[in-house]
């Protein structure tokens, strides 16, 4: 037996050698989880399974990099380079763009993002003449894609007297034209939005068996990380994959099942032995991240909860100190508490500003904490914001890459036909659009061959338009032998965007020019990364993929600064800190007042709380306030019922002089005496240059590199030279990264200099 199966408790060992049916690992906060998915891959890889045998389901890019690169120590990096593992999107890209023909898709089709989705229906609504202050955008997008998780088509949605009274009792009767005609109108652009990466691979299987016996074939063995976020697709897509050979391990904690609102269902974790009978069950109830009274206090919150898989997660840490709880006047005078709480302990030396973070229910509640930390000249950072695909100008770039690699793309179409503005205004957009629709072809094809679609456009606007057609078809021609860098800088310059910027030297225009020139790095540096790994070509598409995966809970905002964090509860899920302050513990607030009139949704908050809790190692701080700013007028507000499912013996409570520890019974949580705030402290209130060409960059003296050199990366820094195998110009090197760790690099694209 392999030495890293010693490294794990019994529990762990045991989940990891069971392979003999369906297993569910139920894995508590902070109890490895990550390890036990880790070695149970390199376990299989060691017991007759073949890399590409292996279908590991994650939620998050990261997710899926972090494991990667720990069985790669465990069973080296070309087997693990072949494992089938990422996110459920990406995985299903893969087959779907093997596959696409048998769907009436082209292997180039497009992926609509969350903002291009809600275009096209907003376009849609206007076509139809619905009222959007009725027909809302937003909603409908909202309803749609409910529809496409729960894998029901607009046939279906039609026929559904059930959605049919839904959308009646809310005065939009039209969703399920709506929704045929978006369906329609995405198939006609050769575009699929990311619903449909999961509706399509789901219809993909149900009507083409001969499809999924291959690939039930193909994946030997299934593992899904974070079960308790999937939803009803992606677990009726795990039941078609796995219901034969029924190898399939899934992860996940129940306890920590917060994203119904994203669909994910909770059902599919407490469920699972129904659909998978015989499933054996393995609880991983040992936390290594917090203190025993956090762990204690967290387990009598969630008892309190009776939609549960029950488990005692305990820990062996220090007992460590009770929660604190601080009662405030107001929600101003909870960010002067909390705050003095973070600079007291920073000033002890309990932590680095990094170390602090201060949880909140909702975005709103992070001005107040903004404020009092910026007059201690406390470094913050907000965790999350804007990403930087999101960012307009990079969206307008993407957009012209879109158009370029798949004309027939309507939303990116209509985003750059007029930027830079070329004085095509919106009637001549809406003519193409109407003459699209009615002879159900793209606007690209309109744009070919108006006079042949019946639209006869004067001479000028003839002429823009011939323009903008000579751009793209220019660029498709330039762009179609071309890596992905070299076709993406020469459509930032002949786009006219970034001259467009250039007029001035305004802060907001030379942020947006930094932004442009980074997506040129990003380019580059992917566009290397691939090479050294051995594709010889990266073209554009495979860059549009890999951007179109990305998602905000990848977009994570760290830049290595010491500064606390602030987030939404939802945002710091996976994370964890020394110092955690979760606030705002009112009624209505948290528990959020929409969850007031359904159990289900009272537990859903309750197990956001224990999240929060949870995220803490060594200290965890309560907070609420007696009165809260909201909707324009102060409001009272009581404590949440949350802080009394805590065991009182677990908590600090107001009016003590000094930490202390209350035995059990009812907590004096609700003392109408007030909470003296702490002494308040005095009052105080480059620019990235394009990246070069990644055309081969080796030194003329790779070829005689050799084991044990020391190596300086252009991306992975200093590294040791480990082994030297091929021949010609497929010689490759071994290198132990000291930060990134082991890396085979093709040494005729390897981009670095030998140190010694």
């Amino acid at each position: 037996m392999s030495d890293y199966i010693n490294e794990l408790n019994d529990s762990q060992r045991a989940a990891v050698l069971y392979n003999d049916g369906p297993l569910l690992v139920i894995a508590g906060a902070g109890s490895g989880k990550t390890r036990v998915l880790t070695y149970k891959i390199a376990y299989l890889l060691e017991n007759g399974y073949q890399p590409w045998d292996i279908l590991a389901l994650t939620f998050t890019n990261k997710a899926a990099r972090e494991m990667k690169e720990r069985i790669a120590r465990q069973v080296g990096i070309e087997s693990a380079r072949r494992l089938w593992m990422g996110t459920f999107h990406s995985m299903f890209l893969r087959i779907l763009h093997a596959e696409a023909d048998k769907l009436g898709f082209t292997p180039a089709f497009t992926i609509y993002d969350t903002a291009d989705s809600k275009s096209l229906i907003r376009d849609i609504l206007k076509e139809m003449k619905l009222d959007d202050k009725v027909y809302k955008p937003g909603v409908v997008q909202a309803r749609i894609s409910n529809a496409k998780n729960h894998l029901v088509t607009p046939a279906l949605y039609a026929n559904s007297r059930e959605a049919f009274q839904a959308d009646q009792a809310a005065r939009m009767p039209a969703v399920r034209d709506v929704y045929e005609r978006y369906w329609q109108r995405c198939r006609k652009a050769d575009a699929m939005d990311f619903d449909d990466l999961l509706l399509y691979t789901f219809l993909l299987f149900r009507d083409h068996p001969e499809v999924l016996a291959k690939y039930r074939e193909h994946f030997k063995y299934i593992l899904v990380d974070e079960y308790q976020d999937t939803n009803f697709a992606q677990h009726s897509i795990v039941l078609q994959l796995a219901a034969e050979h029924r190898h399939v391990c899934v992860v996940g904690d129940d306890a920590q099942s917060i994203y119904s609102f994203r669909g994910a269902d909770i059902d599919n974790i407490l469920t699972f032995t129904k659909a998978f009978p015989g499933t054996r069950i393995f609880k991983l109830e040992q936390n290594y991240r917090s203190t025993q009274t956090i762990v204690k206090a967290a387990n009598s919150l969630i008892a309190k909860n009776q939609y549960q898989i029950r488990k005692e997660v305990f820990s062996e840490k220090e007992r460590g100190d009770a929660l604190g709880v601080f009662r405030a006047y107001s929600d101003v005078e909870e960010g002067e508490i909390v705050t003095n709480k973070i600079n007291e302990l920073h000033r002890r030396g309990q932590g680095s500003w990094s170390d602090f973070a201060i949880l909140y229910r909702t975005n709103a509640q992070s001005r107040i904490f903004e404020e009092a930390l910026r007059k201690r000249m406390i470094p913050y950072r907000i965790y999350g914001g804007q990403s930087f695909y999101q960012r307009k100008e990079i969206k307008d770039v993407i957009a012209y890459f879109r158009l370029v690699a798949n004309p027939n793309d309507e939303e990116a179409f209509k985003r750059i036909i007029n930027y830079p503005a070329r004085g095509i205004g919106a009637t001549t957009l809406g003519k193409i659009i109407d003459a699209a629709n009615e002879h159900a072809v793209s606007l690209w094809n309109i744009l070919c061959e108006p006079l042949t679609y019946g639209l006869n456009f004067n001479k000028g606007t003839a002429g823009k338009l011939q323009g903008f057609r000579d751009l793209v078809a220019g660029l498709m021609d330039f762009t179609a032998e071309r890596n992905a860098y070299e076709a993406g800088t020469e459509i930032i310059r002949a786009s006219g965007i970034m001259a467009d910027i250039c007029q001035d030297n305004s802060p907001e225009n030379l942020s947006r020019k930094e932004n442009i020139e980074e997506l040129a790095n990003g380019i580059s540096d992917f566009c290397a990364q691939r090479l050294e790994e051995g594709n010889t070509h990266v073209s554009l598409i495979d860059f549009l993929s890999e951007v179109s995966l990305l998602t905000d809970q990848d977009s994570d905002g760290e830049d290595g600064d010491d500064k606390v964090t602030l987030m939404t509860v939802h945002a710091a899920k996976g994370l964890e800190f020394r110092n955690v302050f979760v606030v705002g513990l009112e009624e209505n607030l948290f528990p959020s007042s929409m969850a007031n009139d359904s159990p289900r949704a009272q537990e859903e908050e309750r197990r956001l709380f224990y999240v929060a809790i949870t995220r803490a190692e060594e200290r965890c701080y309560l907070s609420y306030a007696k009165t809260r700013m909201r909707y324009g007028k102060m409001e009272f507000g009581a404590p949440s019922r949350f802080l009394r499912d805590i065991d009182a013996c677990y908590l600090d409570l107001p009016n003590s002089e000094k930490p202390r520890r209350l035995t059990e019974g009812k907590s004096p949580l609700f003392s109408s005496r007030p909470l003296v705030a702490s002494s308040e402290l005095p009052r105080h209130l480059k620019r990235v240059p394009a990246s070069s060409s990644p055309s081969v960059a080796a030194a003329a003296g790779n070829a005689s590199l050799h084991a044990g050199q020391t190596i300086e990366h252009e991306r992975f820094g200093m590294g040791t030279v480990l082994r030297v195998e091929g021949t010609g110009e497929n010689v490759k090197a071994t290198i132990r990264f000291e930060n990134v760790g082991e890396k085979q690099l093709l040494l005729r694209f390897a981009r670095f200099k030998v140190v010694e």
